[in-house]
């Protein structure tokens, strides 16, 4: 089973920010990614139309003989992953916000967390948020309308900008000095957030986190693929596959595919 693929499954392009630290850290890996961009975004959606799309992009990458599930979702993750666990014989590396570093290494006891509605709306997200930060203040804000646009290619756009200074605002206030991003489409915003934002404000994602759970748990079950060939890396969209070619930087075969 050590050449199988991991697979990766996000709302869109969101997770390649995920994708690209995996493929850093685990170069020799063949992976499998699904950008589901036709129902992006998941954020806004209930929680029973998040788990059956999840259900959907996991049975998808098992019947395509994947060794490994990377939920590369915040929303997802929240909303499915205890379902999916208990349901499929396959390891599960999920997304969660960042909270625990920010809480522990805040000095201003002020946090912000940006995220989308179906993520800071969850059990799993409320459960963690209650364990770290008793003596935190933290500034929750959902990133309404940001991963619309950035599926639209309008990263750098003005829209963008506008929304980012309307959440940001409220959190620079509040003296924050921690920036959790909640949904892994917004580290591709951090090149505007670091404009906006005070220079003492430190911005956190869970990417590195991920692709090093992802490592530990292929390790402990013995998958690590050690064959040193050329490894298989496939990109999968039921959207647009430009914005996801793009965001590649045409390093990769996008393909089209209705999932």
């Amino acid at each position: 089973m050590s050449n199988q693929s991991i697979g990766i499954f996000d709302s869109g392009i969101g997770g390649t920010s995920i994708f690209k630290e995996v493929n850093t850290l685990l170069p020799n890996e063949n992976i499998i990614y699904l950008a589901d961009s036709k129902n992006a975004p998941y954020g806004d959606k209930s929680k029973d139309a998040i788990l059956q799309l999840s259900i959907k992009n996991v049975e998808l990458l098992i019947r395509n003989k994947c060794k490994l599930i990377i939920v590369a979702c915040n929303t997802a993750t929240t909303n499915s992953i205890s379902y999916l666990r208990k349901t499929y014989d396959i390891p599960f590396v999920g997304i969660e916000p960042a909270i625990k570093p920010a809480s522990l290494n805040s000095k201003s006891k002020s946090i912000g967390i940006l995220a989308t509605k179906g993520t800071l709306s969850s059990d799993l997200f409320h459960k963690t948020s209650d364990l770290y930060t008793k003596d935190v203040s933290v500034i929750e804000r959902v990133g309404e309308g940001l991963v619309p646009l950035i599926e639209a290619g309008k990263i750098d756009s003005l829209e963008v900008n506008e929304l980012l200074r309307k959440f940001l605002t409220p959190m620079i206030e509040a003296q924050i000095d921690y920036l959790v991003l909640g949904c892994t489409h917004y580290p591709y915003l951090i090149p505007q957030l670091k404009q906006i934002l005070p220079e003492n404000v430190s911005i956190i994602d869970s990417g590195l986190a991920v692709a090093k759970q992802t490592k530990n748990i292929l390790q402990f079950n013995r998958l690590l693929n050690a064959n040193l060939n050329q490894p298989k890396i496939k990109f999968y969209s039921n959207g647009d596959t430009t914005i996801l070619k793009n965001i590649l930087d045409g390093k990769f075969q996008v393909n089209a595919l209705d999932f």
